[in-house]
């Protein structure tokens, strides 16, 4: 049963005090010219304020964008593997979107379902996800269109809502979110009948979910994707800025003697993802890469994995050096006959 407090907005200075002197390390938007963008932070004073989304999302710190898997040494045909990578410490992430918490469900479908992935659990077990609700959106954001909202709890431990200047309703979801109380109780006052629906963004739904999942398997042989597709330059940012894209590349990197294994993201929209060492690519041009990004997404997930690909951030849209507009991509496709 969700617990629900309020807390100053004043009081998160002192908060974030309190955890660091826990021992947890606490990320958060901080503002870098004209991105926003997830970094450690030694107080609430260095917190972005007054944007609708930050450029990156928080899943690097569930999933580096590099992360060293092993070291090992070879001697003549022996290969031996040294004590792999140290133990994460605790890590509460604050700043987070709804949005962006209901990721974490996405990328826990690939790495924890049927096979429990040793460092990402780690990682994941030692992380408390602190989100803030939508106050405002923009013409990129759809979350209501893919089952979420500007308040949804989903994937949060607490979700602070802010209801008035000084004043945020923090609902506590999670053993995790409680912790966190555990630690400044004094900060955290019984809440009322307030009531956060009032103080969220109106994002409205464009499109229909079911109706889009039942005519993409019989939109793979279109023309669409081709059409949609002209633009694309492969170049790999749609994937990078996405909380839910969870595909890597691993590599080994050795000197004759000594080396690591690494996995490092990856994107099916590169040309080379899916080629094969006889020359064959099954993908060999972009229409069809972009067409196994939508597909992937909302057809392909939600059927093996039950969850939906995409959590409506509209972050791909934001980057896309060549204006490639998915929420517009994905109308075109419910609406066509």
């Amino acid at each position: 049963m969700t617990d629900k407090k309020t807390i100053k907005k004043s009081s998160l200075d002192d908060l974030f005090k309190k955890m660091m002197a826990d021992g947890k390390r606490v990320l958060a938007p901080v503002r870098k010219g004209e991105t926003v963008l997830f970094q450690e932070v030694d107080g609430y004073s260095a917190v972005a304020a007054d944007y609708v989304q930050t450029t990156l999302s928080a899943k690097e710190a569930l999933l580096p964008r590099c992360e060293e898997m092993m070291r090992f040494t070879t001697a003549q045909s022996t290969v031996s593997l040294e004590e792999g990578p140290a133990k994460p410490s605790p890590v509460v992430v604050f700043g987070v979107r709804p949005c962006d918490a209901r990721s974490i469900a996405v990328v826990n479908a690939v790495y924890l379902k049927d096979y429990n992935d040793a460092l990402y659990k780690e990682k994941s077990d030692s992380t408390t996800i602190i989100a803030v609700s939508c106050a405002k959106s923009d013409e990129y954001c759809f979350c209501t269109s893919v089952g979420g909202s500007p308040g949804s709890t989903e994937g949060s431990d607490i979700l602070l809502t802010l209801i008035d200047g000084d004043t945020y309703l923090a609902e506590i979801l999670t053993d995790k979110g409680k912790a966190v109380v555990s630690i400044a109780p004094a900060l955290f006052a019984a809440a009322g009948s307030e009531v956060k629906e009032k103080h969220l963004a109106d994002v409205p739904v464009q499109f229909d979910l079911g109706a889009l999942e039942k005519k993409l398997p019989g939109a793979f042989d279109g023309a669409v994707w081709i059409t949609q597709s002209l633009r694309c330059i492969g170049c790999g940012t749609c994937s990078y800025v996405c909380p839910a894209c969870t595909c890597f590349d691993i590599q080994d990197e050795t000197d004759g003697t000594r080396g690591m294994r690494f996995r490092c993201w990856d994107s099916c929209g590169f040309g080379q993802f899916t080629l094969h060492t006889s020359g064959h690519n099954p993908r060999e041009v972009q229409s069809q890469r972009w067409r196994q990004r939508i597909m992937h997404k909302f057809s392909y997930q939600p059927d093996q994995l039950q969850v939906v690909g995409c959590v409506g951030c509209g972050r791909c849209s934001r980057a896309c050096p060549v204006d490639m507009n998915i929420l517009q991509h994905i109308k075109d496709i419910v609406e066509a006959r």
